[in-house]
Parts: structure tokens; C-alpha cells; sequence
């Protein structure tokens, strides 16, 4: 008798379990006890993970049914955490693929590296199943989880890298109380380079753009986000000596960050005149106005497409590099002391308005297809903030002359990116969406480079900072030609004017693009008896 009432009682106690669950999930789910949860594992059984599992139990926003955790920490694994088990590592997904039918992956752990975070997503696009990820935390409330605390992973998150962490501690010290410029301020770089600036307390922040609708949007964020910082909008281009004359007797910046640029290769190949007006007029005439007003640091913007340019944007980098360069080298010569001249060249970042990722995301959202320009095209990438670090590091300690460049990782082929792409919005590629290869266009190369076979590079005190061992031209000598140059835009043929960039430039060979003819006729006269 008293082992039938044991069996009653457990079996009594097994249906009300199950009948609470059931009310509980009734519940969450706003009366709809049958709508359908997706099964999905989290990665990460430490604070964020039973965060998250707890947030999932308590919203009915969330429809998962989670089947456990697994984690790196090896000590957490086949116990159970907050009544789940931890299955084991990133080496147990395949199997709880197949056995519970897992569809989800959400990748919830702190403090999580770029690399490791690749390595998970890249194992969850193999098997098929969807990757999630975690807000950042300071965005929770009071410490929980909320909703909208679980987001979709993006291709940021496989691009991403470990963080240059800035070894120079007096970064945001030697910007506090001076005054800074920043040209291009409503672009992707120049508003956050305004940011940064933001933080280190400058005296005054001018920024100006010839952009209206973008300019007022920045003025807007800042703002709002730094409501102590002292600053000015300047509505002007970077070619009106005029304006900027009046702007630097005005307010003396102390700083100048040069980001106004036009970028897009396309663009410029149709418009080579524009690209020497904005890139190399634009450059020389806030570069001259510095040495006027005694700016103690001009740091330009510059593009791994100055490199051995194929195209009209990258000639007018490199020019605008060349041209600064040689200026600085004037200045020290002649002991004037006076403005210090610097250059960075980054690859492309993630995000930056007209670039390859708001493209892809846009071409998803409508079904594809995702136009590659050619399978073996690659391009080095890096994140804003990552890319701004360099600038401001630049600023603080280059002395001038010098072209800083750094390690930018592995390049990444932009048709896998297109995959990956593809995977990440939970579709297949080539079979959902489909990739289409449109060939290269006027003046794109198939891969970028952040140095030439002559250049050689010196060591700073970060690892992947580097400077470029470039030899400055005679200002005299690049003076004149720039001069030259500039006096052909506008009054002579696009042929002429990019003939006298390729002078500039001897290694710039146009690719794909209706200046290859400048190369041929070179090359035969070459050839000539």
C-alpha cells in the first residue's frame, strides 16, 4: 500500500510540474499556447547566458524553446545551470543539431574575441543554423535582459577585430582645451573622428562639411550626446580659400584633421576633373592655410588606393600625399618649424556610406541578386571607431612627414562575403539568392595594397602600427607640377589632366578605363627606335 501511494504521489507531482509549465508557457505567450518555438542552444553559461535564458523565460516576445548552454569553460561542463545542462563546447553543436533538432545558436557571452566569434558563426553557417547575439550590456536595463537584448548577428561581427588598444596614454590629454578642425565632419570618418575628439574635452570643435542635411544631422548627435562641448558648423567646401581663410583667423585651430574627400573609383573615373578639385586642390589649400595660421598638426585621411593606383581617386590621394609630405619636408629644412604634416591610410570600413555592406544588405532585402564585380576581388576591412583610433593616434604622435599605415589582418574575398552575407539573413545562397558577377569597373583593381614594392616600413611603439618609408618629394619640384595640374582642371581635356596625374605619378596604370590609352601611347613612344 505505501508503495502505491509513493508512485501516486510522484506521478501527482509529475502532472502538476507539467501542468504549471504548461500554464507558465500559456502564459508568455499571451494565451497562444501552441504558437511555435524555435529550439536553440545559448553559448555562454556564465552571467550573460542565464541572463539571457531568463529573459526568454520571462518574455513572451521571445518563442524559444532552449535546450541547454555550451561553453568554453570546461569546468561548467555536464552540470546544469539554472536547470539546464551544459552540454559541452562548440564541438557538441553538431551532435544537439541532429538529436534536439537545434535551429538556433545564441551566442551570448561577455567577453567574446573577434576571432572566436568568427570561428562560432562560421560553424553555424556550415550546419545551417541561424546565429544570434547579444546586445552590448550597457544597453540592458538595470542589469537584465529586456527585449531587443537578443539581435541578429551581422557581417560586422565576422569582420570585427581585436581593438588597436592605443599603448600612448596621452591621447585624449593632448587633444583636451585646443581648438580642432575637421573637414568631411558629416562623412563616415570625419563624424567619428568628431566623436572621439568629443570625448578627450577639446577647447573647440569646428567641423565642416559641404554636405547640408548631413552636417545638420551630426550637429544634431553631438549635441545631444555632449551637451558641455563648445562647437561650430561650417557650412563651406574645401576649396573656398576664401571661407577658410576667414575660419582659421577666426578660431586658430590648433589641429587639423583633413577628411573631406571624394572616395567613390567609379565616380571618379567619369569625373577626373572633380576628384583633382576636391582631393588635391582641397588638400593644398587647407594644407597652405595651416602653415599660415601656425597649426601645429595637420593629419590627412588617405586610402590604401594611393598605393600603385589603377584609378583617378587613388592618383588623387597619392598626390594629395605626395604634396604634404614634400611641404613638411620644406618646413623642416628650412628649420621654420611651424605645422607638422602626417598621413594615414586605412582599407575600407565597415558600414561608410555607399560602401560594399549597405549595398549587399539592401540587395537582400530585396530578394537579390548581390552583384560581385568579379570572384577573385578582395579588400582589406576594418570597423570605424578602429579606423578613427588610427587617426587620432596619428595626431598625437607623428612628427611629421610621416605615412602611417597598419596591419589590417587578412583580406577578405568579396564573394565569400556575399555567402556569408546571405547566410546571416537565414536564406541560401545560390539558392534563395542568387550572386551575379558584373565585371570590374573602370579603374577597381581585383586587390589593394597599403604599400608599394619600394616602400619599406619602421616600427612604432604598437605592434600594428607602422610607417611607411616613403621618400618626400622637393617641394619646389611637386609644388610646380601640382600647380600645373591644377591649372589644367577645368581649362584643358580629362586626357591631358590625367596625363599630367600619371606625370605626378609615374606608377599610377590605369585599369579597365578609358585612360589605358594614356599608358599605351606612353609605352610606344617608348619603344620607339
Amino acid at each position: 500500500m505505501l508503495v502505491i501511494a509513493s508512485v501516486l504521489t510522484l506521478s501527482l507531482l509529475m502532472v502538476y510540474r507539467l501542468f504549471v509549465k504548461e500554464v507558465f508557457r500559456f502564459i508568455k505567450n499571451n494565451g497562444e499556447p501552441n504558437l511555435p518555438e524555435k529550439d536553440v542552444l545559448i553559448f555562454g553559461a556564465g552571467e550573460a547566458g542565464i541572463l539571457i535564458h531568463n529573459a526568454i523565460l520571462k518574455n513572451s516576445h521571445y518563442k524559444f524553446n532552449v535546450h541547454g548552454f555550451l561553453d568554453d569553460d570546461a569546468s561548467k561542463r555536464k552540470k546544469k545551470i539554472e536547470g539546464m545542462r551544459v552540454h559541452g563546447g562548440l564541438e557538441m553543436l553538431d551532435t544537439l543539431v541532429k538529436e534536439k533538432g537545434v535551429k538556433e545558436l545564441i551566442i551570448s557571452v561577455l567577453e567574446l574575441s573577434p576571432a572566436r566569434k568568427r570561428e562560432i558563426i562560421d560553424r553555424c553557417i556550415t550546419l545551417n543554423i541561424h546565429a544570434l547575439t547579444i546586445t552590448p550590456v550597457n544597453e540592458w536595463v538595470d542589469g537584465g535582459a529586456k527585449q531587443g537584448s537578443i539581435r541578429e548577428v551581422n557581417i560586422e561581427d565576422l569582420l570585427s577585430r581585436d581593438a588597436i588598444m592605443l599603448k600612448n596614454k596621452n591621447v585624449a590629454s593632448y587633444f583636451s582645451g585646443k581648438t580642432i578642425l575637421v573637414t568631411g565632419a558629416a562623412g563616415s570618418i570625419g563624424s567619428e573622428i568628431c566623436k572621439q575628439v568629443a570625448r578627450a574635452n577639446p577647447g573647440f570643435l569646428i567641423m565642416l562639411d559641404k554636405a547640408e542635411s548631413p552636417l545638420h544631422d551630426q550637429e544634431i548627435r553631438l549635441e545631444s550626446e555632449f551637451e558641455d562641448l563648445a562647437m561650430q558648423t561650417v557650412l563651406a567646401d574645401v576649396t573656398d580659400e576664401d571661407t577658410l581663410d576667414h575660419l582659421m583667423k577666426t578660431y586658430r585651430p590648433e589641429v587639423i584633421f583633413h577628411a573631406a574627400a571624394y572616395k567613390h573609383v567609379p565616380m571618379m573615373e567619369r569625373y577626373p576633373a572633380q576628384a583633382v578639385r576636391c582631393n588635391v586642390l582641397g588638400t593644398k589649400t587647407v594644407a597652405d592655410l595651416a602653415v599660415k595660421y601656425g597649426v601645429e598638426k595637420f593629419v590627412l585621411v588617405s586610402t590604401d588606393k594611393a598605393v600603385n593606383p589603377t584609378n583617378v581617386m587613388g592618383a588623387s590621394k597619392r598626390i594629395a600625399e605626395m604634396y604634404i609630405q614634400s611641404l613638411d619636408k620644406k618646413l623642416r629644412e628650412s628649420n621654420q618649424g611651424g605645422t607638422r604634416f602626417i598621413t594615414t591610410r586605412f582599407g575600407n570600413v565597415l558600414g561608410s556610406n555607399g560602401s560594399v555592406i549597405p549595398l549587399f544588405k539592401e540587395q537582400i532585402k530585396k530578394g537579390g541578386p548581390l552583384t560581385v564585380t568579379d570572384a577573385a576581388v578582395t579588400r582589406y576591412f576594418m570597423t570605424i571607431p578602429e579606423a578613427c583610433d588610427l587617426v587620432l593616434e596619428a595626431g598625437v604622435m607623428g612628427n611629421g612627414g610621416e605615412i602611417f599605415v597598419f596591419d589590417m589582418g587578412e583580406p577578405v574575398k568579396i564573394i565569400d562575403l556575399a555567402r556569408k552575407m546571405i547566410h546571416l539573413s537565414g536564406k541560401k545562397p545560390d539558392v534563395d539568392i542568387m550572386i551575379r558577377i558584373t565585371g570590374l569597373r573602370p579603374g577597381e583593381k581585383l586587390y589593394e595594397e597599403v604599400l608599394n614594392d619600394q616602400e619599406k616600413t619602421i616600427e612604432t611603439h604598437h605592434a600594428k602600427i607602422q610607417i611607411a618609408q616613403v621618400r618626400p618629394g622637393v617641394y619646389k619640384d611637386v609644388n610646380l607640377e601640382v600647380a600645373l595640374l591644377l591649372d589644367m582642371e577645368g581649362n584643358e581635356g580629362e586626357m591631358t589632366l590625367v596625363g599630367q596625374m600619371k606625370k605626378l605619378v609615374p606608377e599610377f596604370l590605369s585599369h579597365k578605363s578609358r585612360f589605358e590609352a594614356i599608358d599605351q601611347k606612353a609605352i610606344a613612344e617608348e619603344i620607339k627606335p
